[in-house]
């Protein structure tokens, strides 16, 4: 079986929605076909959320109002007048109605996911009826029936594998399935999330589960490209990536696939295939275990960095220091990114900054902080670019004139990374373009 992940751009309106339904039933394999939230659902929700939280029941209700004709006028253009569009109508009245009870309790912070998950129990939903009224056989198989992170925000995977077998012995012989991506339970059966972006991540995880053949992400662009297509010109798809060089990509912001997706096809040994719903036919990027060739691939850039930097004349030959430094992160639950130390100092950043005061207030009992704000870390990825290339040189050479806060090369053999102001983020992309890949 197939899996084919679409996201909220690719069904953001009911021409979007046909278009994707043609698409998967052009399909001759067996396939799960995974949805996000249609585009501006989520951020919709979410700020219904913010109004409810700030007791705000009349911009909610203004809001929910707003989001219900939004949805009515979908229905309309996807379904005929008839049967199915009065199905949807009634669909539509039971949503938006639970979205309402929300605004005649007290809501609270464990109340928000059960809010925001309606944007994929939605879009799964039309999508479902619209291929009903097509002649497509397509059967939905709740999310929340088989999804489930474990205590500790970990996917459950014997639990997904199990469950989700259950409702699919349910349709015995059949072959096109539709299931909601992004929302789950946690260990307590409430509802919950895998985060913004975790369609990708639940495609990959339901792959894995079924064995599947290949995992697709289809999204609004055609397959990785060689630098950010939003801020350099005449970049270019590249055909192939190995896990490692799709992960180093993913995780140092490029935004076209979830950075946990990577891990379980590479455990399963199941290939990603990155695909353009806008352009069907067009290769997009295959990610395998394999790696095609050496040398500098693709260049990401990640935003919102901050930097600090602890310096001590305590940390001069004694042990154990960099073992504190990162028990405070731990105790935080704030992942590093880059790190680089000398005798006296160690340097870091990070990208969530919702508990840096807590953490700069234990990091001062081992000596003086200091943090810069607003940084960008650009990276340039590719197979063996640590092993004695002159990959670092070339990197360098292009970022000449542009000022370096930090530097990570030789702790991966697919990356180098330099962390630069993120007033700088535009040029030092676009010089590397030049120098790297003579765009």
């Amino acid at each position: 079986m197939m899996i084919m992940k679409f996201g909220g751009t690719s069904v953001g309106s009911a021409e979007r929605i046909k278009a994707v339904a043609k698409l998967t039933a052009s399909y001759e394999e067996p396939k799960m076909v995974v949805l996000s939230a249609m585009s501006g659902t989520t951020n919709s929700l979410l700020e219904i959320a913010d109004f409810l939280a700030k007791k705000n029941t009349d911009a909610a209700q203004d809001k929910i109002n707003l989001l219900e004709k939004q949805y009515q006028l979908v229905a309309d253009e996807l379904l005929s007048a008839g049967e199915y569009r009065e199905m949807s109508y009634n669909l539509l009245r039971e949503h938006f109605s639970y979205i309402r009870s929300f605004t005649l309790d007290l809501f609270t912070a464990n109340e928000i996911k059960c809010l925001v998950a309606q944007g994929e129990l939605l879009s799964t939903a039309l999508f479902e009826l619209y291929c009903h009224e097509s002649g497509i056989e397509a059967f939905l198989l709740p999310a929340l029936n088989f999804m489930r992170i474990d205590r500790e925000q970990e996917p459950d995977h014997f639990y997904i594998k199990e469950n989700l077998q259950r409702e699919l012995e349910k349709y015995p012989g059949k072959s096109f399935f539709i299931t909601q991506g992004f929302i789950c339970r946690n260990a307590f059966g409430e509802i919950d999330n895998l985060k913004r972006g975790g369609s990708d991540y639940s495609a990959a995880l339901i792959g894995v589960a079924m064995n599947a053949s290949a995992i697709q992400i289809w999204t609004d662009i055609d397959g990785f490209h060689d630098n950010d297509p939003r801020f350099v010109k005449d970049t270019h798809a590249i055909a192939e990536l190995s896990f490692d060089e799709a992960a180093e990509l993913a995780y140092f912001g490029a935004k076209i696939l979830h950075p946990s997706t990577i891990l379980p096809a590479k455990v399963g040994g199941i290939p990603v295939i990155i695909k353009n719903t806008l352009d069907p036919q067009a290769e997009g990027t295959t990610i395998t275990d394999k790696a095609s060739g050496k040398g500098i691939k693709a260049i990401a850039a990640k935003d919102g960095i901050t930097a600090i930097r602890v310096k001590s004349g305590r940390m001069l030959l004694a042990y154990g220091f960099m073992r504190k430094v990162f028990e405070i992160f731990e105790i935080y639950k704030t992942p590093i990114d880059m790190i680089t130390t000398s005798e006296i100092s160690v340097s870091l950043t990070i990208d969530d900054t919702s508990r840096l005061s807590r953490i700069i207030d234990d990091l001062k009992h081992y000596g003086t902080v200091e943090t810069d704000h607003d940084q960008t870390i650009i990276s340039a990825v590719g197979e063996g670019i640590a092993e004695g290339s002159n990959a670092a040189q070339s990197v360098f050479n292009a970022l000449s004139g542009i000022p370096v806060r930090m530097i990570s090369y030789g702790g991966s053999q697919h990356n180098i990374s330099i962390l630069i102001p993120s007033s700088f983020k535009s040029q030092a992309l676009n010089a590397l373009s030049a120098h790297l890949f003579n765009h």
